[in-house]
């Protein structure tokens, strides 16, 4: 992995203008690499461009827009060649229940999942043509784990970008020896424009159960480096121990053949909260 976050190689990051995006722009941004940036908020995008100097490919798009995926990848190939880490960063909060509108769950799927599956029909094929090691990170959440109730087609989608970087990962192994590998970053509770909407990182004071977006790309870049696939990150008020035990229950819900969500349920939340204790 050291040949890939290093100097004069090529990052692609989607949703990059904010949050963890622009943390993980800066971050490698500051360790060498160039950059290609995709983004819907333009006024975001320039600042960051003005913030780091005009080094970088700055791209105005939407993810869900298969035209501007692809004149993004064309501009990229155009201007870099190659592109050694590819980061599906962007994505959105939108509420979607088990009987909501079938628009509104169009919507919050092709956000959250559809728009990672089109980066990698675009630019997946390159990467593995190429002679050079590479690597795909995906932002997945904790809610496509455990998939806590009251927001289920966020759950759905995240869940689904779990499976498919799984199966990513295995296909690139299969096909490239290693050379180009996939991980799934799993930020916990953070401090971004995604969870605190208007949030100024300025001016504003952090609550104190998030972590930063850069404790996030800290912890995530130390874990790539060791070439770990799972990139699961603690906060200021879970700890890896809890989200273990969280992963374990959800998990023992099938082996036990428990209630559909046993956590959240009025005969089994009593339970979990001992078995959390012992």
């Amino acid at each position: 992995m050291n040949q890939i976050v290093a100097k004069n190689k090529v990052a692609v990051i989607t949703g990059a203008a904010k949050g963890i995006g622009a943390a993980l722009a800066r971050e490698l941004h500051a360790r060498g690499m160039q950059l290609a940036l995709f983004d819907l908020d333009a006024q975001a995008l320039n600042s960051l461009n003005d913030e780091l100097g005009p080094t970088f490919l700055a791209f105005k798009g939407d993810v869900t827009s298969a035209a501007d995926l692809s004149a993004f990848h064309d501009q990229v190939i155009e201007r870099f060649g190659q592109v050694h880490l590819l980061v599906n960063n962007a994505g959105a909060t939108l509420k979607a229940g088990p009987w909501d509108s079938v628009e509104t769950w169009r919507e919050t799927m092709e956000v959250n999942f559809s728009s990672v599956l089109s980066v990698h029909h675009l630019f997946v094929p390159g990467m593995i043509s190429a002679t050079e090691p590479a690597a795909v990170v995906n932002l997945g959440s904790k809610e496509g784990i455990t998939t806590p109730p009251g927001n289920a087609g966020y759950s759905v989608a995240k869940a689904a970008v779990k499976v498919l970087t799984e199966q990513l990962a295995h296909e690139l192994r299969e096909v490239t020896g290693g050379r180009v590998s996939a991980h799934l970053l799993v930020p916990g509770y953070t401090w971004t424009p995604m969870n605190f909407p208007g949030m100024n990182a300025a001016s504003d004071t952090k609550p104190d159960g998030p972590w930063t977006a850069q404790q996030v790309v800290d912890y995530f870049l130390a874990r790539f480096l060791n070439e770990d696939f799972y990139v699961i990150c603690p906060d200021n008020e879970v700890s890896s121990e809890l989200d273990a035990k969280r992963f374990r229950w959800a998990v023992d819900d099938m082996i036990q053949n428990r209630p559909a969500l046993s956590r959240w349920h009025p005969a089994w939340k009593t339970r979990f909260a001992e078995w959390l204790k012992n």
